[in-house]
């Protein structure tokens, strides 16, 4: 394997941890507002959480690109605040990547969150504890397969990326070729050896994602009081 896949691989699962750990930050407390709330505009919100699940990802990346470009707004404003350019750039990347990922850690989250009965609350309430501490004594540790589930697909999604990253990113080699891309430029150079590895590498890591996910599963209780 050359030095430039390997960077790509390194690249990768740099972008794959990052973005999972942006998208627990703020997609726990949206998951659990949406699991929780009857407000009328819960559902438009959603449906805007779940497009990346339907939307090409060649036209969300391309509306990434016009709203991160330098010459936007936002991305205009963010470079000069930091000096760092959204747009082909292994921020952009990142930026692209929990957009496009965003379901895949809100959807199981939810769920997860759906099903916990109101009477662990309830009971945690009843001896004296805040609602913070309910939630994470009384409700997450319900919840091990939900978060289990939604990290690992999260992480396994990003890992897969092509369409956003390309728009976002392009092919920048040590900076944001990720192995997705180096594939399909392995393709087009007609260097079907290159490409075979890291496609079969690709294809390992998600049967082993797949196996481990479920192996888990089935070993956890389906809740823990």
């Amino acid at each position: 394997m050359n030095p430039e896949d390997v960077a790509a691989i390194w690249i990768t699962a740099q972008l794959a941890l990052v973005t999972t750990l942006v998208l627990f930050a703020f997609g726990i407390p949206l998951a659990w507002w949406l699991a929780t709330t009857k407000r009328w505009f819960k559902p438009p919100l959603e449906a805007v959480t779940a497009l990346p699940l339907v939307l090409p990802p060649t036209v969300l990346g391309f509306y990434l690109l016009l709203l991160l470009s330098p010459s936007s707004a936002l991305g205009g404003f963010f470079f000069e605040l930091t000096g760092i350019r959204l747009t082909f750039s292994f921020t952009g990347l990142v930026v692209a990547s929990v957009t496009y990922s965003l379901p895949f850690m809100v959807q199981p989250l939810q769920v997860a969150f759906e099903r916990v009965q109101e009477r662990s609350l309830e009971d945690a309430y009843a001896l004296g504890v805040g609602k913070l501490r309910a939630i994470f004594t009384a409700v997450f540790p319900q919840c091990r397969r939900g978060f289990l589930t939604a990290a690992v697909l999260t992480f396994a999604h990003t890992v897969g990326e092509f369409g956003v990253v390309l728009m976002i990113g392009g092919n920048i080699p040590g900076e944001t070729r990720v192995i997705s891309i180096a594939i399909y430029e392995h393709v087009e150079t007609i260097s079907y050896a290159d490409a075979h590895l890291l496609a079969a590498t690709l294809l390992v890591f998600s049967f082993l994602v797949l196996l481990a996910v479920f192996t888990i599963n089935r070993q956890l209780p389906l809740r823990a009081y």
